[in-house]
């Protein structure tokens, strides 16, 4: 489990009790047993936290978490009884987690929708997820068949995503494929990272779209759907995504997130067998960017 640290604090058992509602001697007995690492760094629970830290708990906590309906505002493209299709905007969450229970999608999604929540109160409807900071379409269960049948899709390799992301640097080679296997980053538990240990097939195709003077447009299609997969693997060849503020080389330069963008979707409706296409603009900071690169 990730949280990221949204306040200063003077002790960071304090911090985990605050933001978890689990007990300190719990929080302390997961430090002793070096469960908790902060930074990717051991530390003792009386160390202080600051915002923007990262703490890393290696645990299933007994806990629980209250998600309520939110109204914020919701770009739906399609709609029917089953699913949502949605085009998630730069900088939302998509679903609560420790330390950062509002403002999410999901929180939209309960308040704007009647989805059945199932085994998964934190996630209702979440059938796969984009970075906080990537903007595009992404689908969504109104019931447990849908979810069942849409998750199975997608481990089946017959949901089809493309994005389009902005690099650094000027790509040569007019396709490619990147096969490398995506496992957490020992050194730093943020991030991900190319890595033969504990790491998950991975496999990323990208065309270029557009060159500029200093950067490559192109378009990514995924055979297999990690964490932050298309971000890790465009930086392991050499070219990361423009203002990625993980794994980009200069990080974030701007309030807009990596230029990565969700921009089609294919897949077969669940109960009718229809084939669905759908396909959105990048955001206009995007676009307006682009522009500028002309």
């Amino acid at each position: 489990m990730d949280i990221r640290v949204e306040k200063n604090f003077d002790r960071l058992d304090q911090y985990l009790v605050e933001v978890l509602d689990i007990s300190r001697s719990k929080i302390q007995k997961l430090v002793k047993n070096e469960k908790i690492l902060l930074n990717g760094v051991l530390v003792s629970a009386s160390h202080s936290v600051k915002e923007g830290d990262n703490i890393f708990i290696d645990d299933d906590l007994d806990f629980t978490i209250t998600v309520t309906g939110e109204d914020i505002p919701v770009d739906v493209v399609y709609e029917d009884d089953d699913l949502l299709v949605i085009n998630k905007k730069s900088g939302m969450v998509v679903h609560p987690a420790p330390g950062n229970y509002t403002g999410t999608l999901v929180n939209a999604l309960i308040y704007k929708f009647n989805i059945e929540a199932g085994k998964d109160t934190i996630r209702p409807g979440i059938v796969h997820r984009i970075d906080k900071d990537t903007s595009g379409l992404m689908l969504v269960a109104k019931n447990d068949f849908t979810h069942e049948k849409l998750a199975n899709m997608i481990k089946d390799k017959k949901v089809v995503r493309k994005y389009i992301a902005l690099v650094d640097g000027v790509i040569k080679h007019e396709t490619g494929t990147i096969d490398a296997p995506i496992g957490r980053d020992p050194d730093n538990r943020q991030k991900m990272k190319v890595i033969d240990m504990n790491s998950k097939d991975s496999i990323t195709h990208f065309t270029v779209i557009k060159r500029f003077k200093d950067n490559t447009l192109i378009e990514c299609l995924l055979d297999t759907g990690r964490t932050h997969q298309i971000r890790v693997h465009l930086n392991y060849i050499g070219y990361p995504i423009h203002n990625d503020p993980l794994y980009g080389k200069r990080g974030k330069t701007t309030d807009f997130g990596q230029f990565l963008h969700s921009a089609s979707i294919k897949f077969t409706h669940p109960r009718t067998n229809k084939e669905m296409f759908f396909e959105v603009d990048a955001p206009l900071e995007f676009t307006e960017y682009l522009n500028e690169l002309e």
